[in-house]
């Protein structure tokens, strides 16, 4: 837009075109200002209430353009025609003097822009534009001082955005040198983390390594009333623990059970007398193992003696039978350089330091149980019970992770039906589009389904579904998952076949005899786990008062998030072991990047926006259900009859005793029976979607818990819990028997595997119960065993199976949840479940007196 003195239609077109094609250097008034709102200086602007004044002295001869040269910030008053509009005699002065100190003498040309900036740096942000109703007249002055105000105010506007400006821009470098101080504080950390890690690593090694394994050949030998077995060990030196592994026909169920027919051994020392001339020969312990009456069956017991530092070991093995004869046994001993304290220290201290590193996510999960297994193998070997390849392995529970494998490739052929989608849109439907009536549904079925099946079996059906559900919802599937498998634990502990505590309780021989069997368990456990549901529910909305379910930026976002961490881990699967394979590899990489910059030009141009209950649900009802469809009703046919036969053998298993089939063989059986159905040629795709870390963290933590179990921790705690209960008076030894072993059991299975806990605690409440001077029931120690176990597995997140499992899924999907985000949650929800329980507990066995 020039200064032309042509007619009004030719301005007027002139104009148009100017404003559809403006230059980048002749920008408008809104552009300039918002383009550039800090680059200028008008500390020179002053308001007009002295104008008068300011004329008087600054006033001098009127001079038209063509007469005198008029400065580059200098400002002229044009009409409509856009021609000069002479100013009268007494208002004879300079804008550009009224509203800075500097000009330049430089006059208006055809091509000068009338809406200019002045280049100086301090100058003034002039700008001369058309208006109509600026005048020069004496009566105009008061209309238009109110735009010279306005024109004070943008100016001062623009003073504190300039100085604003400088500010950010100081802001900014400030917080680049802050960056860079964080990224070499990070690249140190990371350095000292892996040097400690390597360092503590090639330790544990060269410990393992150095020490060899010092167990004994087992020994065979035939005793009997008339003939003894004795043996002395001479080479005992300074050991601080002797280790004796007995086996032979043995009951297996009750330890310490004296019976007519007995196997005794006794552990006795040799003590220098005051004359040094005769040895004296004390018997320092005795151990009674009762005989089975199947004499065929091979039991192996262990047992770890405290001896004193000096003198030879002694040991004696006797039977007393009714009838003559003899028993075949095996013998084995081992010396431990440790005593028991030590040992438990040792433990606790690996025990910590594993957790330590899930809690800071140092490392991954999976490598911390790897590293704590090294650490707990190291420390056996140091105190001189170095296991072999062979025992390590055996350690493993196979039955286990063959569940898990199994139903991971069911999962895995499953998903490729859209028969999660369709259950996704389905759930929605039936809540009608209320977000917290959905999850209550999906948690509510979770905890029905887990009472009947395993837990790991029903999360491992219940994650892709949430998940699939979340996606189409735009909600974040980390709460509902989260509270999905917290209520899948509870749910679990109602039956007798729900957890693997209960199963390990049920299946005691000496429980089914007091009475305790499926029906009796459950008939109990039920009704305190349906209070724990009836209080968990109002509880977990109250810890979702203030959590945002929705995701916060919106669905297209997410979903281009989630499509850039799909294709990078693609591209990080990919093998480059040829040339093509490198190549595809590249493409993959190359269109991550694509992504990530339509990403980051999203996030520029979407507001952040928090998704409200959907009130239109009927009609994305309807869009949704055109969308997710089932894709192949024939697979899905085939699915559904391998999974549902998968499904009635696990229950056929637990009632039907001709069934000779663990879980473990049936969730493999199904597998192979959908591989063969489905007629899989890519084997491979389906083995990339078993989730391998999960089985390898299982493997190394029952390796690391077996290896705590040997450094006497988990029986360490059993038998301060018995000697706590013991000083309890008696009139309140009962209640507080109840709640010391509910919450010891709760909070041992946060931190450490539910399942040793549990079978080292039961001998441990039974000889409590059976000892005279304690006088306790069993019935109410064994149920708050169970009740703890169970709902213990809540507070973290190995604290139970079905959270490794959920969490696995979850981050292969990738929307996984660290071991905080499941603790902020799950371990209050622990502690109230546990408190109801426990109330549910002295109710019925304190007040009303439910021990029979």
């Amino acid at each position: 837009m020039y200064l032309d003195n042509k007619d009004d239609s030719t301005i007027s077109r002139q104009q148009e075109m100017e404003l559809n094609q403006t230059p980048s250097h002749e920008t408008g008034l809104s552009a300039t200002v918002a383009s550039k709102p800090g680059t200028r200086s008008c500390n020179e602007l002053r308001l007009l209430k002295e104008y008068h004044g300011m004329v008087a002295s600054l006033g001098e001869p009127q001079t038209l353009c063509e007469n005198r040269a008029i400065g580059e910030d200098d400002c002229v008053a044009l009409g409509k025609d856009f021609t000069q509009v002479p100013v009268q005699g007494r208002y004879h002065f300079n804008f550009s003097k009224l509203f800075s100190s500097r000009s330049r003498n430089t006059c208006f040309t055809e091509k000068t822009p009338l809406l200019k900036v002045s280049s100086e740096d301090n100058g003034l942000l002039c700008m001369a534009i058309h208006n109509p109703d600026f005048t020069t007249d004496d009566d105009s002055w008061d209309n238009s001082s109110a735009e010279f105000e306005q024109r004070f105010q943008l100016g001062s506007e623009m003073t504190s955005l300039s100085r604003s400006a400088s500010s950010e821009k100081y802001e900014i470098l400030d917080n680049l040198h802050t960056k860079f101080n964080l990224s070499k504080m990070r690249c140190c950390l990371k350095f000292l983390k892996v040097s400690g890690l390597f360092i503590f690593v090639v330790v544990c090694s060269v410990l393992f390594g150095i020490y060899p394994d010092q167990g004994m050949s087992w020994q065979m030998l035939a005793v009997s009333p008339l003939e003894s077995f004795s043996m002395n060990l001479t080479d005992f030196h300074d050991s601080a623990l002797l280790r004796l592994d007995l086996g032979g026909p043995f009951v297996a169920d009750v330890a310490d059970e004296q019976t007519e027919e007995y196997i005794l051994v006794q552990i006795s020392q040799t003590e220098d007398a005051v004359s040094r001339r005769r040895h004296q020969q004390q018997v320092v312990y005795n151990w009674s193992l009762p005989l089975s009456s199947r004499r065929n069956q091979q039991i192996i017991t262990t047992r770890t003696f405290q001896m004193p530092d000096r003198g030879t070991i002694f040991i004696n093995i006797q039977a007393f039978l009714q009838e003559p004869g003899s028993i075949p046994l095996s013998v084995k001993h081992q010396y431990l350089h440790a005593n028991i304290e030590a040992q438990v220290t040792i433990a606790s201290i690996i025990l910590v330091g594993v957790y330590v590193l899930i809690i800071l996510e140092i490392v991954h999960r999976t490598l911390a149980a790897m590293l704590g297994s090294l650490a707990a193998l190291a420390a056996l070997a140091a105190v001189g019970e170095r296991p072999s390849m062979v025992k390590v392995v055996e350690w493993i529970d196979y039955e286990t992770l063959a569940l898990l494998f199994g139903m991971m490739v069911l999962v895995a052929i499953f998903s490729e039906t859209g028969f999660f989608d369709y259950c996704a849109v389905k759930a929605y439907r039936f809540s009608r589009g209320k977000v917290w009536a959905m999850i209550t549904l999906l948690c509510l079925i979770a905890a029905i389904l887990s009472a009947f099946l395993d837990n790991v079996t029903t999360m491992l059906l219940f994650t892709p579904v949430t998940i699939r559900l979340c996606e189409v919802l735009n909600l974040d599937p980390r709460h509902v998952l989260i509270a999905e498998v917290i209520f899948t634990n509870i749910g679990g502990a109602a039956t007798a076949v729900g957890d693997p505590p209960n199963v390990i309780i049920v299946s005691k021989q000496e429980l089914r005899k007091e009475g305790l069997d499926f029906a009796a368990f459950t008939g109990h456990m039920f009704v305190g786990i349906c209070l724990v549901v009836l209080v968990s529910f109002p509880f977990l909305r109250l810890l979702y008062w203030n959590k945002k379910l929705y995701n916060k930026e919106p669905s297209e976002i997410v979903e281009l998030k989630h499509e850039i961490y799909v294709w990078r881990l693609t591209a990080q699967r990919i093998n480059p072991a040829s040339r093509e394979e490198t190549a595809v590899k590249c493409l993959l990489m190359q269109k991550v990047l694509t992504l990530e910059m339509l990403l980051r030009k999203k996030l520029r141009t979407f507001h952040r926006q928090i998704s409200q209950e959907d009130k239109n649900w009927e009609t994305n009802i309807q869009e949704l259900q055109k969308k997710h469809r089932i894709t192949d009703k024939i697979l899905l046919i085939k699915c559904l009859t391998v999974l549902g036969c998968v499904i009635l053998m696990f229950f056929l298993n637990s009632f039907v005793p001709g069934v000779y089939l663990d879980l473990g063989w049936i969730a493999i059986l199904g597998a192979i029976w959908l591989l063969v159905l489905a007629d899989i040629h890519d084997f491979e795709m389906i083995l990339n979607r078993v989730e391998w870390a999960t089985l390898l963290f299982f493997a190394a933590l029952f390796v690391l818990m077996e290896a705590l179990a040997h450094l006497h921790l988990i029986d360490y705690i059993g038998e301060q819990t018995a000697l706590l209960i013991k000083v309890v008076p008696e009139d309140q030894r009962l209640a507080v028997a109840i709640i010391l072993v509910l919450w010891v059991s709760a909070l041992a299975s946060s931190v450490i595997d539910n399942i040793p806990f549990t079978a080292t605690m039961i001998p441990v409440l039974l000889n409590l119960s059976k000892d005279p001077d304690v006088n306790l029931p069993m019935k109410p120690l064994i149920f708050s065993l169970a009740m703890g176990a169970c709902l213990g597995g809540n507070g973290t997140l190995i604290g139970a199976s079905a959270n490794v499992v959920c969490a696995g899924i979850a981050e292969q999907h990738g929307y996984g949840f660290s071991f905080m985000e499941f603790f902020r949650l799950g371990f209050p929800m622990m502690i109230v479940s546990c408190t109801i329980g426990m109330c549910y507990l002295l109710v019925a066995h304190v007040v009303v007196g439910w021990n029979s």
